[in-house]
């Protein structure tokens, strides 16, 4: 592959990602304003990973969580957002996202696709530490928005505080119990509001 071929791939690669940018989701902004895109959630978790990185419960490699929290919403360009707390068919999803990973990540030269890929996979698997507090700080992300925005996406999705727990204090605990163990005091006061 020639520089310029390679510089080629990468750049299609790139205004591909720019897509993301277009994927609304769920969860509203802070401020209620408008509901996030998955372009600004994985903005904003890879911040809160450099952020929040002493509260993992096993020490991470910042720079491979941040690169997994980067990409690991690429495969929505094809398969959409599905909310955590949505209907959805899971075995369908994965499979949709699988090949998504594979187009998207296969835009890239091969080297690059290979590592992209690896580290997706990785993210996916959830066994590592990196993408255990990889997984959590994607859960916490969206728990604090709704705190914030008074359970937008929560009301709209009916969620109980049993499915809260289940489905996202299970794995931000995972990787960051600290975390979740500062946020229950607030999450146990907005479901007995509402």
């Amino acid at each position: 592959m020639t520089d310029q071929s390679r510089i080629d791939a990468q750049i299609s690669f790139l205004t591909e990602a720019d897509k993301l940018k277009s994927i609304l989701r769920a969860t509203t902004l802070c401020d209620r304003s408008r509901r996030e895109n998955s372009g600004e959630h994985s903005w904003h978790i890879a911040l809160y990973a450099f952020v929040l990185a002493e509260h993992a419960v096993k020490p991470v490699k910042i720079d491979r969580v941040i690169k997994m929290l980067l990409i690991h919403d690429l495969v929505e360009i094809d398969a959409g957002d599905v909310p955590i707390h949505g209907d959805h068919d899971p075995v369908e999803q994965a499979a949709a996202e699988q090949l998504a990973a594979d187009r998207i990540f296969g835009l890239l030269p091969d080297d690059q696709a290979q590592d992209f890929r690896a580290l997706w996979d990785e993210f996916e698997a959830a066994e590592s530490d990196d993408a255990v507090f990889a997984k959590s700080i994607d859960r916490v992300q969206p728990v604090i928005s709704n705190l914030e925005s008074g359970g937008d996406s929560w009301t709209d999705y009916n969620v109980t505080a049993q499915e809260l727990e289940s489905r996202v204090g299970s794995k931000v605990r995972r990787g960051a119990p600290s975390i979740w163990a500062n946020l229950r005091h607030r999450i146990d006061a907005w479901f007995a509001q509402n």
